[in-house]
C-alpha cells in the first residue's frame, strides 16, 4: 500500500480551505433545511482536531455509494434535522457525510 507523507504546509493549507468552506457554507447544522446540512462552525476545534478532519478527508456529502456517516459504527446521531457527532472526529458531522474512517454498522439481527 502506498503511504503518502503529508507535509505540515499541506495540512495547514487544507485546514484553511476547510475553515473557509465551513465559514461560507450555505447552511449550518440545525437550521430549518435539514437536506442542506453543512459543517457548522468548526473554528472552536483545536488545530489538531481540524487537521484530523482534513487527514481523514471528511466531506459533508458522501461520494461513496452506500457509505454515509449515518451507516457508520462511529456516528452518534443528533436531534432530527441536525448534525450528529463521531467517536473519531470532533465537531459536527452530517449524517450524509463520509470520511476515511468509515466502518459499516453490522446488519441488525
Amino acid at each position: 500500500m502506498d503511504e503518502r507523507v503529508v507535509s505540515r504546509r499541506f495540512l495547514l493549507r487544507t485546514s484553511a480551505h476547510a475553515g473557509l468552506a465551513a465559514l461560507f457554507g450555505a447552511a449550518a447544522c440545525g437550521k430549518s433545511e435539514p437536506k442542506v446540512l453543512s459543517r457548522a462552525d468548526t473554528s472552536a476545534l483545536s488545530s489538531l482536531d481540524a487537521q484530523v478532519r482534513v487527514a481523514l478527508a471528511y466531506v459533508d456529502v458522501s461520494v461513496e455509494p452506500g457509505k454515509a456517516c449515518a451507516q457508520c459504527q462511529q456516528f452518534l446521531p443528533g436531534p432530527a434535522g441536525a448534525c450528529g457527532s463521531c467517536r473519531v472526529l470532533k465537531g459536527p458531522i452530517n449524517p450524509a457525510g463520509y470520511c476515511k474512517s468509515f466502518a459499516a454498522k453490522p446488519p441488525p439481527g
